[in-house]
């Protein structure tokens, strides 16, 4: 198993990180504990030794599961890493009450790894005002708390201000061959690098989309090898970033268990043929989008409540990757049936504001027809 040295914390952490957000689970979406413990437990013989879970997984119970299967270990033997619920903290005893829930959920004296959860800009003013950080602070004097960071989702500024506000001991970004330039990106991991602050990723095949692809775009890939699987290069691509620690994979079968151990155990970087055949491969998805849609939202508020730019981000996106579940999740979800496409009036107030000149009502229609398929 690939490991990694962290240098500032004087630890050596498994590149493959276990992420517990995706379990399997059974028909009444409860999580199958006992497939959950066979994968953790093969994962775990094989060295992995990087545990995250958090506490809104699975409805609150990844934790509970987590700790019940990491209990017959040797507690030094693993690392562990939770997130504080940063959406639910009002308050500075608001810390100690989830934080003091979770160590009970996870049956352990303390946390390795805690994390402010999904930190953004509102976010973020909100923890500074309450104290959090100063109270987590203490934690980690007492050995609650191991090492201490955060976990991001907003643009790269807000995580250049979280990032230098002070010395953190790690932080975890979103980065794939896809979204180099989104959130805090490459350039992101480039100033965590140069501060020596190890970087944990998420979101190494962006949600399962680089994990299944057509058979053309599997033929760039399979002329190196015809056997390793479309995620173990979107893998390797964020592992050949030495300034990256730890790369955490939500598996929810043993099949893809199997695949991540195979592609971590005698890990290799990609070399500078595959690094151009996967450029290739960003060029060619980023060839299927639909419009020219930037998002300048020029054309909002629509009167019929549409969300136009984010009509067209979904569209894009699910072309780009030809699988509706790449944004089931924002389009039944996020956006919902109230902005979504259909709701159009075909007024053409957008169509006069639009500084693209993009056919906004007929590219709606498209919309709406090419997501109600749901193609898989």
């Amino acid at each position: 198993m690939e490991k990694r040295k962290m240098e500032n914390l004087g630890i050596e952490t498994s590149l493959l990180g276990f992420g517990c957000m995706r379990f399997p689970v059974m028909a009444d979406g409860k999580i199958d504990e006992a497939q959950a413990e066979r994968m953790l437990d093969i994962a775990i013989s094989k060295g992995v030794n990087y545990i995250d879970t958090a506490y809104p997984y699975h409805d609150g119970l990844s934790e509970v599961v987590v700790g019940k299967i990491l209990k017959k270990y040797e507690r030094s033997s693993f690392y562990l890493a939770t997130k504080l619920p940063v959406w639910l903290v009002n308050t500075v005893e608001d810390v100690d009450r989830y934080f003091e829930e979770q160590l009970k959920k996870l049956q352990v004296e303390y946390i390795d790894f805690y994390l402010m959860h999904a930190m953004n800009k509102e976010r973020w003013e909100k923890m500074k005002q309450i104290g959090c950080v100063k109270r987590l602070e203490e934690l980690k004097a007492e050995g609650k708390i191991k090492y201490l960071g955060f976990s991001f989702h907003d643009s790269y500024e807000v995580f250049e201000e979280i990032l230098c506000s002070r010395n953190w001991d790690f932080c975890q970004i979103q980065l794939n061959y896809m979204d180099t330039e989104e959130q805090a990106g490459l350039k992101g991991y480039q100033l965590a690098t140069d501060k020596k602050i190890p970087l944990v990723i998420m979101e190494p095949v962006k949600g399962g989309s680089l994990a299944a692809f057509s058979d053309d775009i599997m033929e760039h890939f399979r002329q190196f090898d015809r056997e390793a699987s479309a995620a173990s290069y979107a893998l390797r691509w964020v592992g050949s970033r030495p300034g990256v620690k730890v790369i955490l994979s939500g598996m929810s079968t043993m099949e893809q268990v199997e695949d991540n151990l195979k592609t971590f155990d005698s890990f290799k970087p990609l070399s500078e043929e595959e690094e151009k055949a996967i450029d290739k491969v960003v060029r060619i998805l980023r060839s299927r989008v639909q419009n020219g849609c930037t998002g300048c939202r020029y054309c909002m508020p629509c009167p019929a409540g549409v969300d136009i730019p984010g009509c067209f981000s979904v569209w894009n996106t699910y072309h780009m990757y030809q699988n509706y579940y790449a944004v089931n999740w924002d389009w039944e979800h996020e956006m919902g049936p109230e902005h979504q496409a259909k709701n159009c009036i075909k007024c053409g107030k957008c169509e006069k504001l639009c500084p693209q000149k993009l056919q906004i009502r007929r590219d709606l229609e498209k919309v709406q027809e090419d997501l109600d398929k749901k193609e898989l």
